[in-house]
């Protein structure tokens, strides 16, 4: 039978917080789930990817659909014209009435509220091809009659439904924004550690080509170089390039971060260690180095996502991103360059609401992210 000093050595000390026992990881999550803003932009995020995996499940219409131009969002009720209470909600679609306006003589429209469109869950609508293999027509929410429209969030200029093309066109703005975070990272992890661990000559030459990266102004640059690609070029050349682009200008400040952090790493003791019984770089800096990065790592991709995205809107909104019939939410902008446009029809502006939940949610987990993995 163990004496007690013995059982002491052997079983973990429990702690307010745990087992001293727990792992990196494990205290990380513990703290972390403590950030009640940090847990709320953790479930915005896994919900954007939900929906931008199943966007055609979730988008109630056809996007590339047209009905009535500029017409304004439905009116969703749950009682009907007659004023009888129905337990699923139904839509008045807009409808033009028989009186003309006095000024324009064109056609008013208006709530149709002798025609009401029953809504409802897991209803038929257009065909699309679920995760791109598998035949569907299955969609979450819309009408349950597949000639009926329900326009929750309004039409654009052409008539198209403005939410189903939200859903649809995070795909575009969301694999642009993590394809060039995931090369900006992988670079600038590389060169940063790499440049941090030699040191030398090497770094020194190294840094002088960050810091001429660092020197172009990337706005006015990205402008320009979009610029060069052909009108007639296809979609995805035009998008390829874009990312191309953003990524080649974009890694050269998270190599400095992971570079003052390799420096300061490669002067521990236990680096010393590794190296003075004759351990191979490659094994010292994917064993000693990389993890203890790593943290920082992660922040920094986390906040750096929104920046993709607001950079991607932002063209698109300027024509340099994304060209039709693709669909982004900085394309969807393009119908808001007209103040007479936004004073008419300020349903237009619907497509900011998914850049500012999406810059909320990415930047929420990263400031708790950030919090949680300070003290470790």
């Amino acid at each position: 039978m163990p004496t007690p000093a013995e059982e002491a050595r052997t079983t973990p000390v429990q702690t307010r917080w745990g087992h001293g026992s727990e792992g990196y990881f494990t205290l990380v999550w513990r703290r972390f789930r403590r950030s009640t803003m940090g847990m709320l932009g953790l479930a915005l995020v896994v919900l954007l990817m939900v929906v931008t995996i199943f966007a055609d499940f979730f988008a109630p219409l056809d996007p590339k659909a047209t009905d009535i131009g500029f017409a304004p969002p439905d009116s969703v009720s749950f009682f009907r014209g007659d004023g009888s209470f129905t337990p699923m909600p139904v839509v008045f679609p807009i409808a033009e009435g028989d009186e003309l306006d006095p000024i324009t003589f064109q056609p008013l429209v208006g709530p149709d509220y002798d025609n009401p469109t029953e809504l409802g869950f897991f209803v038929r609508g257009y065909e699309y091809k679920l995760l791109w293999l598998i035949p569907a027509n299955i969609h979450f929410f819309g009408p349950v009659d597949p000639e009926r429209t329900a326009h929750f969030l309004g039409t654009d200029k052409f008539g198209r439904d403005i939410l189903s093309r939200g859903f649809v066109g995070s795909r575009i703005t969301l694999t642009i924004a993590l394809v060039v975070v995931a090369i900006t990272t992988v670079v600038g992890t590389l060169v940063g550690i790499v440049s941090g661990y030699l040191g030398g000559r090497f770094d020194a030459w190294t840094q002088r080509f960050v810091e001429f990266i660092l020197m172009f102004p990337q706005l006015p640059l990205y402008l320009a170089l979009t610029t060069l690609i052909p009108a007639t070029a296809p979609s995805n050349v035009f998008i390829a390039f874009v990312i191309g682009v953003i990524a080649a200008l974009g890694w050269a400040q998270l190599s400095r971060e992971v570079r003052s952090k390799t420096l300061s790493l490669a002067r521990i003791d236990y680096v010393r260690a590794a190296i003075a019984v004759g351990s191979s770089d490659a094994r010292i800096v994917t064993r000693h180095i990389l993890p203890n990065v790593l943290s920082h790592i992660i922040v920094a991709v986390t906040l750096a996502i929104p920046s993709v995205v607001l950079l991607e809107s932002f063209l698109g909104f300027l024509g340099f991103a994304v060209k039709p019939p693709l669909i982004s939410w900085g394309l969807m902008l393009q119908d808001t360059s007209s103040y007479s446009v936004i004073g008419s029809y300020p349903w237009i502006l619907s497509p900011v609401i998914f850049v500012l939940i999406t810059v909320f949610a990415f930047n929420a987990l990263g400031d708790g992210l950030r919090d949680a993995i300070d003290p470790y």
